[in-house]
Formats: structure tokens, sequence, C-alpha cells
């Protein structure tokens, strides 16, 4: 069997992409797929292609700088597709990508969970902020 230095090891671990390593790519990108306006703009298009101001007020609370934002980094990920039609005024769509659909599932769970939970973790907060 073979010994390997830490830097051998860490080199390894960055090809397989383990986020445990700082240097990890997977770490932004778990950083995005964290973030409330990317979660919400998934769970948006889900129901289909939507245009941006369909979008926006659709996400409750979103700016325009964040939606328009959002939809770049998730495009740039490649998990929203954006599609102009050359009308007047030019229309611009959105919708999941394939890649995008894949997030669907676990978008699904982690919202199921939050709406099962959401009462034990209000009981646990409020016992925190009691033994405070």
């Amino acid at each position: 069997m073979a010994t390997f230095s830490a830097a051998q090891r860490r080199q390894e671990a960055k090809r397989e992409y383990d986020a445990y390593v700082a240097s990890c790519p997977s770490r932004k990108l778990l950083d995005r797929l964290s973030d409330k306006w990317v979660s919400l703009v998934l769970s948006a298009l889900a129901d289909g292609p939507q245009r941006y101001s369909d979008l926006a007020r659709t996400i409750a609370g979103v700016s325009q700088k964040m939606l328009t934002q959002t939809l770049r980094t998730m495009g740039r990920d490649g998990l929203v597709s954006r599609r102009v039609t050359p009308t007047v005024p030019v229309r611009v769509d959105y919708e999941l990508t394939p890649l995008g659909w894949t997030l669907m599932p676990l978008m699904y769970a982690v919202k199921e969970w939050a709406e099962i939970h959401m009462e034990e973790v209000e009981a646990a907060r409020a016992a925190y902020d009691a033994d405070l």
C-alpha cells in the first residue's frame, strides 16, 4: 500500500471534489445552492417557464438587482436557460434546464421537511432563547 504525503492527499481530494477540502470548487456551488433566492427561483420555475416580471411578482421581496444577479449565476451554472423572443417589447423567458430539474427532488424534500418540522424548530428556538 502506497503512502501519500498531505499535499498528495489534498491534490487527490481536489480531483474528487471533496467539499471538506477548503479549495474544492464544490464549496462555491454549495454556497450558491443554499442561497435563499436560488431556492426560490428554482421553486418558482418548477411551475414552468416564466418571464422576468412574473418571477419578480412571484418571489416577494426580491430586488431587481438580486433577481437579475441570481438568474445570471444560475444560467452560468447551467441550472436555468434564458430564451429571448424578438417581439416589441422583447420577451425573455427563463426555465429550468435538465440539470436544474435534477435539483427539484432535493428542493421538494427540504421544503417538505421544513413544513413538517417547523413547530419543533420554533419550540427549540423558544427554549434556546429562554436559556439566554
